[in-house]
This record gives structure tokens, C-alpha cells and sequence, in this order.
């Protein structure tokens, strides 16, 4: 079976510039719609956002979704209607299980920089769940060279798990290192985005915040072309 390849550039992405916030959506996102580009199987959501000091999310709503964030430079505060109030920084891993609904707000915690943070929304295998909140902290050394896992269905496992079977990596490559990925089910998908640096991904040559979604397949091969930082999110395909 030959494997199916969809690549979506950087410079493709849409994009809003509100001032106190710099977006990019990967998939169709608020006043951002491209019918080609809806969702790659349960991944709904792959904002790219730049928050400027002191300023943030209001508090609003969410509901039966599976959403994990990844801090990439400085720290954003959390307040949620569950009671949660945390900062998360970088190392650091949040999701939140929407499930029957949730209130929340995010805001940049340094008032005299910004802030540079991935989210990611997976739609649920189960709707109507009770809403959920994990945080973890990982060390960034176990991905060096290597894949580690950041997020799995799992709720047993170390890492935060969410209500979907998608399972979620980040991996610091230097130049010219190899790995491979293997898929946990082999018939979903995998989405990989370059958080920074080039790679070279099933033979494509990919750069900074390109991405690609790759179905068919049992396994991926990836090759550092600089030092890069690589996202991989597996989900389900067949909804």
C-alpha cells in the first residue's frame, strides 16, 4: 500500500493579526475557512499563536473537545470553571477535556514579553464526558534525538491522556539524525508539523512550520536536515 501525503505549507496557513495576538490555523478557524482544509481525521485544530505581554483569552466556552496545549516560549496562565488555576511554561504539557462544558481564560503570564504557544484540538471519542484537567511537566532530554510521548488515550500512562486514540510526540532532532515512526493503529493517521529547523519526512523536505498529514502507512522515516524540532499527532482518520 502506497502511502497518501498532504502538505501544507507555512506561507499557506491562514492567518489574523489582532495586535495583542498573531494567529496561524493549520485547519479552518475562526473568520479563516478553507473547505480543503476542515481537519486531518479527529484533528480539528493546529493554532500557531504569538500572545503579546500582559494580554490574553477572555473567559469562554468550550464543549466536547479534547484540547492540549504546548508552551513554546514563555508561560500562559490558566483559570478555568472547574476550579483550576495554573501556569504552564515550557516543558510543560495541558489538556483539557471539555466533554459537557467547560469556562475558561488564557493570558500571557509576563507582562513585558510575549509568548509563542501550539494548540491542539482532537475531537472526542466520547461526548459528553465530565470535564477534565491535566498538567504535566516533562524533560525535554527524553526527546532528544527520539520521539517522546506527550499525550495518549491512555489514562494510566505518565503522560496526559485525552478522550480520543491519538497519541501526540515531540522530538529534538540534531542534523543528520534518523528515527523512525511507528504507528500504534494502523489505520489512522499521522500529522507532523516543524515547530523549527528542516526535515526531510517520507522522502518530502519540510521547514519551519510546514506540515504534513500521512495516511496508509505503518511507519514514517525522518531525517533531520538542520536541528529541528518536530511535532507528530496520530489520530484516527475514519470518523
Amino acid at each position: 500500500m502506497e502511502a497518501k501525503k498532504i502538505i501544507h505549507h507555512a506561507n499557506s496557513r491562514g492567518h489574523a493579526d489582532y495586535g495583542w495576538l498573531k494567529t496561524y490555523h493549520t485547519f479552518s478557524f475562526s473568520n479563516y475557512y478553507n473547505p480543503n482544509r476542515i481537519n486531518f481525521g479527529a484533528l480539528r485544530v493546529l493554532n500557531d499563536d504569538t500572545i503579546e505581554g500582559g494580554t490574553g483569552f477572555d473567559t469562554h466556552p468550550h464543549k466536547n473537545m479534547e484540547i492540549i496545549t504546548i508552551p513554546l516560549i514563555g508561560a500562559l496562565e490558566h483559570k478555568d470553571s472547574l476550579g483550576n488555576a495554573s501556569v504552564i511554561k515550557q516543558g510543560d504539557i495541558q489538556v483539557m477535556s471539555a466533554g459537557t462544558g467547560v469556562y475558561h481564560s488564557e493570558f500571557n503570564h509576563h507582562k513585558d514579553k510575549s509568548g509563542q504557544f501550539l494548540q491542539i484540538w482532537v475531537l472526542p471519542d466520547k461526548e459528553n464526558a465530565t470535564p477534565r484537567y491535566g498538567q504535566i511537566s516533562l524533560n525535554r532530554e527524553d526527546r532528544h534525538n527520539k520521539f517522546q510521548q506527550i499525550v495518549t488515550p491512555n489514562p494510566s500512562f505518565e503522560s496526559i491522556w485525552i478522550h480520543q486514540q491519538a497519541w501526540i510526540h515531540l522530538g529534538n532532532f540534531d542534523a543528520g539524525k534518523r528515527a523512525n515512526y511507528q504507528l500504534k493503529k494502523e489505520e489512522n493517521g499521522v500529522y507532523l508539523f516543524i515547530i523549527s529547523g528542516s526535515a526531510k519526512i517520507n522522502g518530502e523536505i519540510l521547514s519551519t512550520r510546514d506540515g504534513m498529514g500521512i495516511t496508509d502507512t505503518e511507519n514514517i522515516s525522518i531525517e533531520a536536515d538542520s536541528k529541528a524540532e518536530i511535532l507528530v499527532i496520530e489520530v484516527p482518520i475514519n470518523l
